[in-house]
Protein backbone atom coordinates (compact mmCIF):
# COMPACT_ATOMS: atom_id res chain seq x y z
CA UNK A 1 0.00 0.00 0.00
CA UNK A 2 1.42 3.30 -1.01
CA UNK A 3 0.58 6.57 1.41
CA UNK A 4 0.97 9.61 1.40
CA UNK A 5 1.68 11.60 4.96
CA UNK A 6 1.47 15.35 4.50
CA UNK A 7 2.49 17.15 7.17
CA UNK A 8 6.37 16.18 9.00
CA UNK A 9 6.35 17.12 12.62
CA UNK A 10 5.25 14.89 15.56
CA UNK A 11 2.09 13.50 14.00
CA UNK A 12 3.22 13.01 10.48
CA UNK A 13 6.44 11.41 11.36
CA UNK A 14 4.86 8.66 14.16
CA UNK A 15 2.19 7.85 11.77
CA UNK A 16 5.32 7.17 9.03
CA UNK A 17 6.81 5.25 11.71
CA UNK A 18 3.52 3.17 13.11
CA UNK A 19 2.76 2.93 9.05
CA UNK A 20 6.21 1.72 7.84
CA UNK A 21 5.64 -1.43 10.55
CA UNK A 22 3.01 -2.74 8.82
CA UNK A 23 4.23 -2.86 6.06
CA UNK A 24 3.34 0.31 3.80
CA UNK A 25 5.28 2.20 1.29
CA UNK A 26 5.13 5.67 3.08
CA UNK A 27 6.25 9.19 1.81
CA UNK A 28 5.58 12.22 4.26
CA UNK A 29 5.28 15.40 2.37
CA UNK A 30 6.16 18.21 4.50
CA UNK A 31 5.50 22.05 3.71
CA UNK A 32 8.59 23.59 5.37
CA UNK A 33 12.14 23.03 5.01
CA UNK A 34 12.40 21.79 8.40
CA UNK A 35 9.69 20.81 10.58
CA UNK A 36 12.73 20.07 13.36
CA UNK A 37 14.76 22.40 14.84
CA UNK A 38 14.58 25.32 16.95
CA UNK A 39 10.44 25.25 16.46
CA UNK A 40 8.21 25.97 19.66
CA UNK A 41 8.65 24.93 23.03
CA UNK A 42 8.73 22.29 25.58
CA UNK A 43 6.34 19.79 25.87
CA UNK A 44 5.76 16.49 28.16
CA UNK A 45 4.64 13.25 26.86
CA UNK A 46 2.16 10.76 29.62
CA UNK A 47 2.19 7.48 30.23
CA UNK A 48 -0.52 6.71 27.32
CA UNK A 49 1.87 8.38 24.57
CA UNK A 50 4.86 6.90 26.01
CA UNK A 51 3.34 3.02 25.33
CA UNK A 52 2.41 4.04 21.66
CA UNK A 53 6.28 4.93 21.42
CA UNK A 54 7.09 1.65 22.96
CA UNK A 55 4.66 -0.58 21.03
CA UNK A 56 6.50 1.30 18.07
CA UNK A 57 10.07 0.47 19.35
CA UNK A 58 11.14 3.86 19.40
CA UNK A 59 10.75 4.71 23.00
CA UNK A 60 14.01 4.96 23.84
CA UNK A 61 15.34 7.36 21.39
CA UNK A 62 12.55 9.98 22.21
CA UNK A 63 13.14 9.79 26.03
CA UNK A 64 17.16 10.35 25.34
CA UNK A 65 16.47 13.40 24.01
CA UNK A 66 14.40 14.68 27.31
CA UNK A 67 14.31 13.62 30.41
CA UNK A 68 11.76 12.36 32.70
CA UNK A 69 9.79 14.38 35.76
CA UNK A 70 8.23 12.20 38.36
CA UNK A 71 5.94 14.94 39.93
CA UNK A 72 3.82 17.88 39.41
CA UNK A 73 3.30 20.44 41.84
CA UNK A 74 -0.17 22.87 41.77
CA UNK A 75 0.45 26.36 43.29
CA UNK A 76 -2.18 29.29 44.11
CA UNK A 77 -0.69 32.65 43.01
CA UNK A 78 0.33 33.06 46.37
CA UNK A 79 2.55 29.96 46.67
CA UNK A 80 0.65 27.78 48.78
CA UNK A 81 0.75 24.00 47.44
CA UNK A 82 -2.30 23.06 46.14
CA UNK A 83 -1.95 19.66 45.14
CA UNK A 84 1.28 17.11 44.11
CA UNK A 85 0.64 14.15 41.81
CA UNK A 86 2.61 12.12 39.52
CA UNK A 87 3.50 13.70 36.44
CA UNK A 88 1.42 12.72 33.31
CA UNK A 89 0.94 8.90 34.64
CA UNK A 90 -0.85 7.15 37.84
CA UNK A 91 1.16 7.20 41.25
CA UNK A 92 1.98 3.27 40.54
CA UNK A 93 2.89 3.16 37.37
CA UNK A 94 6.83 3.12 36.81
CA UNK A 95 6.71 5.03 33.21
CA UNK A 96 7.60 8.36 34.42
CA UNK A 97 6.54 11.26 31.88
CA UNK A 98 8.99 13.15 29.62
CA UNK A 99 9.44 16.67 28.83
CA UNK A 100 11.74 17.73 25.93
CA UNK A 101 11.84 20.07 23.54
CA UNK A 102 9.42 19.89 20.59
CA UNK A 103 11.53 20.46 17.95
CA UNK A 104 14.03 17.66 19.03
CA UNK A 105 10.73 15.02 19.67
CA UNK A 106 10.02 15.73 15.60
CA UNK A 107 13.93 15.14 15.16
CA UNK A 108 14.09 11.80 16.79
CA UNK A 109 11.01 10.96 15.37
CA UNK A 110 12.17 11.66 11.78
CA UNK A 111 15.30 9.97 11.82
CA UNK A 112 13.36 6.69 13.35
CA UNK A 113 10.87 7.13 10.54
CA UNK A 114 13.93 7.70 7.47
CA UNK A 115 15.51 4.22 9.62
CA UNK A 116 11.79 2.51 9.31
CA UNK A 117 12.31 3.27 5.21
CA UNK A 118 9.85 6.13 4.80
CA UNK A 119 10.78 8.57 2.14
CA UNK A 120 10.87 12.06 3.66
CA UNK A 121 10.39 15.20 0.82
CA UNK A 122 10.57 18.89 2.24
CA UNK A 123 9.18 22.56 0.70
CA UNK A 124 5.86 20.73 -0.77
CA UNK A 125 2.38 21.99 0.35
CA UNK A 126 -0.23 20.31 -0.34
CA UNK A 127 -2.73 22.52 -2.56
CA UNK A 128 -5.43 20.06 -3.84
CA UNK A 129 -6.40 15.96 -3.58
CA UNK A 130 -8.37 13.93 -6.13
CA UNK A 131 -10.01 10.87 -4.77
CA UNK A 132 -10.33 8.12 -6.55
CA UNK A 133 -12.02 4.94 -6.40
CA UNK A 134 -8.44 2.93 -6.11
CA UNK A 135 -6.34 6.08 -5.06
CA UNK A 136 -6.35 9.63 -4.92
CA UNK A 137 -3.74 12.06 -6.53
CA UNK A 138 -1.93 14.88 -4.42
CA UNK A 139 -1.27 18.25 -6.34
CA UNK A 140 1.40 20.36 -4.42
CA UNK A 141 1.21 24.24 -4.88
CA UNK A 142 4.24 23.75 -6.95
CA UNK A 143 3.03 22.05 -9.66
CA UNK A 144 4.07 18.76 -8.75
CA UNK A 145 1.98 16.04 -8.16
CA UNK A 146 2.12 12.15 -6.23
CA UNK A 147 -0.55 9.32 -6.23
CA UNK A 148 -1.49 7.26 -3.31
CA UNK A 149 -3.62 4.69 -2.29
CA UNK A 150 -4.42 6.72 0.97
CA UNK A 151 -3.99 10.35 1.91
CA UNK A 152 -3.01 11.11 5.90
CA UNK A 153 -3.56 14.70 6.96
CA UNK A 154 -1.15 15.44 9.60
CA UNK A 155 -1.00 19.06 8.71
CA UNK A 156 -1.79 20.59 12.28
CA UNK A 157 -4.76 22.69 13.12
CA UNK A 158 -5.00 24.76 9.97
CA UNK A 159 -4.88 21.47 8.00
CA UNK A 160 -5.53 22.05 3.86
CA UNK A 161 -6.25 17.86 4.01
CA UNK A 162 -9.34 18.75 6.32
CA UNK A 163 -10.72 21.58 4.22
CA UNK A 164 -10.29 19.38 1.21
CA UNK A 165 -11.96 16.58 2.93
CA UNK A 166 -14.81 18.62 4.04
CA UNK A 167 -15.16 22.13 3.42
CA UNK A 168 -18.08 22.73 5.97
CA UNK A 169 -15.47 21.56 8.32
CA UNK A 170 -15.23 23.95 11.43
CA UNK A 171 -12.59 26.25 11.30
CA UNK A 172 -10.05 27.61 14.49
CA UNK A 173 -10.88 30.01 16.53
CA UNK A 174 -8.64 31.95 19.00
CA UNK A 175 -9.16 30.21 22.56
CA UNK A 176 -8.71 33.22 24.77
CA UNK A 177 -4.86 32.14 25.85
CA UNK A 178 -1.84 32.72 24.19
CA UNK A 179 1.65 31.09 25.36
CA UNK A 180 4.83 33.06 26.18
CA UNK A 181 7.79 30.55 27.13
CA UNK A 182 11.58 30.81 27.92
CA UNK A 183 14.48 29.44 29.85
CA UNK A 184 15.86 30.95 32.57
CA UNK A 185 19.16 30.32 35.08
CA UNK A 186 20.08 30.96 38.88
CA UNK A 187 16.80 29.38 40.12
CA UNK A 188 17.35 26.58 42.66
CA UNK A 189 14.33 24.12 42.01
CA UNK A 190 14.02 20.38 43.14
CA UNK A 191 14.86 18.14 40.35
CA UNK A 192 12.23 15.81 38.47
CA UNK A 193 9.19 18.23 39.10
CA UNK A 194 6.93 20.08 37.28
CA UNK A 195 5.51 23.40 39.04
CA UNK A 196 2.24 24.64 37.62
CA UNK A 197 0.46 28.18 39.15
CA UNK A 198 -2.64 29.47 38.68
CA UNK A 199 -1.64 32.68 38.46
CA UNK A 200 -3.88 36.27 38.34
CA UNK A 201 -3.31 36.53 34.72
CA UNK A 202 -3.37 32.28 33.85
CA UNK A 203 -1.09 29.42 34.13
CA UNK A 204 2.60 29.14 34.75
CA UNK A 205 4.75 26.40 34.10
CA UNK A 206 7.96 25.72 35.16
CA UNK A 207 9.71 23.08 35.11
CA UNK A 208 14.34 22.61 36.37
CA UNK A 209 15.80 20.62 33.52
CA UNK A 210 19.22 18.36 33.93
CA UNK A 211 21.61 21.47 32.80
CA UNK A 212 20.29 23.55 35.42
CA UNK A 213 18.37 25.78 33.71
CA UNK A 214 14.87 26.41 34.23
CA UNK A 215 12.37 26.17 31.02
CA UNK A 216 9.00 27.82 31.87
CA UNK A 217 5.67 28.92 29.75
CA UNK A 218 3.34 31.61 30.71
CA UNK A 219 -0.38 30.56 29.11
CA UNK A 220 -1.61 34.19 29.32
CA UNK A 221 -5.45 34.90 29.44
CA UNK A 222 -6.28 37.37 27.02
CA UNK A 223 -10.23 38.14 25.67
CA UNK A 224 -8.75 39.55 22.25
CA UNK A 225 -5.67 38.02 20.56
CA UNK A 226 -2.75 39.75 20.46
CA UNK A 227 -0.58 40.84 17.52
CA UNK A 228 2.60 37.92 18.28
CA UNK A 229 3.69 37.90 15.02
CA UNK A 230 7.91 38.35 14.60
CA UNK A 231 7.44 41.87 13.38
CA UNK A 232 5.38 42.72 16.83
CA UNK A 233 6.41 43.27 20.44
CA UNK A 234 10.35 43.29 21.14
CA UNK A 235 11.16 40.49 24.06
CA UNK A 236 12.83 43.62 25.86
CA UNK A 237 9.10 44.89 25.97
CA UNK A 238 7.45 41.80 26.03
CA UNK A 239 8.90 40.49 29.61
CA UNK A 240 8.55 43.46 31.34
CA UNK A 241 4.53 42.75 30.23
CA UNK A 242 4.88 39.56 31.35
CA UNK A 243 7.04 40.84 34.72
CA UNK A 244 3.94 42.97 35.43
CA UNK A 245 1.39 40.41 34.55
CA UNK A 246 2.63 37.91 37.20
CA UNK A 247 4.19 40.28 39.59
CA UNK A 248 2.05 39.66 42.52
CA UNK A 249 2.75 35.50 41.83
CA UNK A 250 5.41 34.23 44.12
CA UNK A 251 6.89 31.26 41.38
CA UNK A 252 6.32 33.12 38.14
CA UNK A 253 7.37 36.57 39.51
CA UNK A 254 11.11 34.83 40.53
CA UNK A 255 11.16 32.75 37.39
CA UNK A 256 10.86 35.84 34.82
CA UNK A 257 13.20 38.55 36.72
CA UNK A 258 16.24 36.01 36.04
CA UNK A 259 15.12 35.89 32.35
CA UNK A 260 16.82 37.16 29.58
CA UNK A 261 15.33 35.88 26.30
CA UNK A 262 12.06 34.77 25.05
CA UNK A 263 10.76 31.90 22.67
CA UNK A 264 8.41 33.16 20.22
CA UNK A 265 4.94 33.42 21.29
CA UNK A 266 2.02 31.63 20.20
CA UNK A 267 -1.71 32.18 20.59
CA UNK A 268 -3.69 29.52 21.47
CA UNK A 269 -7.39 27.94 18.97
CA UNK A 270 -9.84 25.56 19.41
CA UNK A 271 -11.26 23.67 16.91
CA UNK A 272 -14.97 22.39 17.50
CA UNK A 273 -15.29 19.01 16.71
CA UNK A 274 -15.60 17.54 13.51
CA UNK A 275 -18.41 15.62 11.64
CA UNK A 276 -16.00 14.19 8.96
CA UNK A 277 -12.45 12.44 10.15
CA UNK A 278 -12.67 10.59 6.46
CA UNK A 279 -13.75 9.49 3.33
CA UNK A 280 -12.77 6.46 1.79
CA UNK A 281 -9.24 7.32 0.50
CA UNK A 282 -8.25 10.39 3.20
CA UNK A 283 -8.26 10.05 6.82
CA UNK A 284 -7.02 12.75 9.57
CA UNK A 285 -5.01 12.79 12.88
CA UNK A 286 -3.75 14.65 15.64
CA UNK A 287 -4.17 18.28 15.30
CA UNK A 288 -5.87 18.12 12.18
CA UNK A 289 -8.56 15.69 13.32
CA UNK A 290 -8.65 17.00 16.96
CA UNK A 291 -6.72 19.58 18.95
CA UNK A 292 -6.74 18.62 22.59
CA UNK A 293 -4.03 20.71 24.32
CA UNK A 294 -4.27 20.05 27.90
CA UNK A 295 -0.61 18.46 27.75
CA UNK A 296 -1.66 15.73 25.64
CA UNK A 297 -1.87 17.09 22.23
CA UNK A 298 1.52 14.67 21.53
CA UNK A 299 0.41 11.88 22.97
CA UNK A 300 -2.83 11.41 21.00
CA UNK A 301 -1.31 12.00 18.12
CA UNK A 302 0.90 9.01 18.79
CA UNK A 303 -2.46 7.05 20.00
CA UNK A 304 -3.58 7.98 16.45
CA UNK A 305 -0.89 6.52 14.85
CA UNK A 306 -0.95 3.17 16.73
CA UNK A 307 -4.76 2.46 16.04
CA UNK A 308 -4.60 4.03 12.31
CA UNK A 309 -2.02 1.10 11.52
CA UNK A 310 -3.29 -1.46 13.64
CA UNK A 311 -6.80 -1.21 11.56
CA UNK A 312 -4.80 -0.74 7.90
CA UNK A 313 -3.37 -3.63 9.29
CA UNK A 314 -6.48 -5.99 10.05
CA UNK A 315 -9.05 -4.86 7.75
CA UNK A 316 -9.95 -6.31 4.36
CA UNK A 317 -10.28 -2.85 2.70
CA UNK A 318 -8.97 1.05 3.20
CA UNK A 319 -12.23 2.18 3.53
CA UNK A 320 -12.73 -0.38 6.09
CA UNK A 321 -9.90 0.52 8.00
CA UNK A 322 -10.65 4.02 8.17
CA UNK A 323 -14.14 3.47 8.91
CA UNK A 324 -13.10 1.32 12.10
CA UNK A 325 -9.82 3.75 13.52
CA UNK A 326 -12.78 6.72 13.42
CA UNK A 327 -15.15 4.13 15.63
CA UNK A 328 -12.30 3.50 17.95
CA UNK A 329 -10.83 6.83 18.36
CA UNK A 330 -13.78 9.04 18.63
CA UNK A 331 -14.97 8.05 21.84
CA UNK A 332 -11.54 8.86 23.74
CA UNK A 333 -11.07 12.13 21.48
CA UNK A 334 -14.48 13.44 22.51
CA UNK A 335 -13.98 12.91 26.34
CA UNK A 336 -10.77 14.44 26.19
CA UNK A 337 -11.76 17.44 24.33
CA UNK A 338 -14.18 17.85 27.07
CA UNK A 339 -11.33 17.53 29.91
CA UNK A 340 -9.27 19.89 27.78
CA UNK A 341 -12.30 22.76 28.28
CA UNK A 342 -12.47 22.32 31.16
CA UNK A 343 -8.66 22.69 31.81
CA UNK A 344 -8.70 25.90 29.90
CA UNK A 345 -11.89 27.42 31.61
CA UNK A 346 -9.83 26.76 34.93
CA UNK A 347 -6.83 28.90 32.87
CA UNK A 348 -9.17 31.76 32.18
CA UNK A 349 -10.86 31.63 35.57
CA UNK A 350 -12.12 34.98 37.03
CA UNK A 351 -10.72 35.69 40.65
CA UNK A 352 -14.20 34.03 42.12
CA UNK A 353 -13.82 30.85 40.35
CA UNK A 354 -9.91 31.20 40.99
CA UNK A 355 -10.71 31.28 44.64
CA UNK A 356 -13.63 28.70 44.48
CA UNK A 357 -10.63 26.58 42.68
CA UNK A 358 -8.22 26.90 45.39
CA UNK A 359 -10.18 25.56 47.80
CA UNK A 360 -11.69 22.59 46.24
CA UNK A 361 -8.45 21.57 44.72
CA UNK A 362 -5.94 20.53 47.62
CA UNK A 363 -9.23 17.90 48.33
CA UNK A 364 -9.38 16.76 44.49
CA UNK A 365 -5.89 16.15 44.16
CA UNK A 366 -5.78 14.66 47.39
CA UNK A 367 -8.20 11.86 47.15
CA UNK A 368 -9.85 11.84 43.35
CA UNK A 369 -7.03 12.45 41.30
CA UNK A 370 -5.96 9.01 40.45
CA UNK A 371 -9.65 7.61 40.02
CA UNK A 372 -10.76 10.62 37.45
CA UNK A 373 -7.16 10.18 35.30
CA UNK A 374 -7.18 6.48 35.06
CA UNK A 375 -8.76 6.26 31.85
CA UNK A 376 -6.46 8.73 30.47
CA UNK A 377 -3.08 7.74 31.44
CA UNK A 378 -3.97 3.97 31.74
CA UNK A 379 -5.05 3.51 28.07
CA UNK A 380 -2.84 0.91 25.79
CA UNK A 381 -3.02 1.92 22.25
CA UNK A 382 -2.03 -1.10 21.20
CA UNK A 383 -4.62 -2.88 23.22
CA UNK A 384 -7.27 -0.56 22.52
CA UNK A 385 -6.82 -1.51 18.68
Amino acid sequence: MRVAVVGGGVAGSVCAIALRRVGAEVTVFESHPDAAGSVGSFLSLASNGLRGLDALDCLGPVTAAGFPVARQRMWSSSGRLLGDVARGRLADDPLHSVTLMRGRLVERLREEAARSGARIITGERLADAETRPDGVRLRFAGGGSADADLLVGADGIWSTTRRLLDPAAPTPRYAGLYTVSGTTEGLDLEPGVFHMVFARAGAFLAVPAPDGTVWWSAQVASREQPDLSAGGTDDATRLRGLRELFGDDVLPSRVLRLTPRLHRPTPHHTLDALPVWHADRVVLVGDAAHPVGAGQGASMAIEDAVVLAHALRSAPSVPSALADYDARRRPRVRRMLKTAGENRDTKTAGPLARRMGELFMPVFFRHFHDRATSWLYTYDATKAA
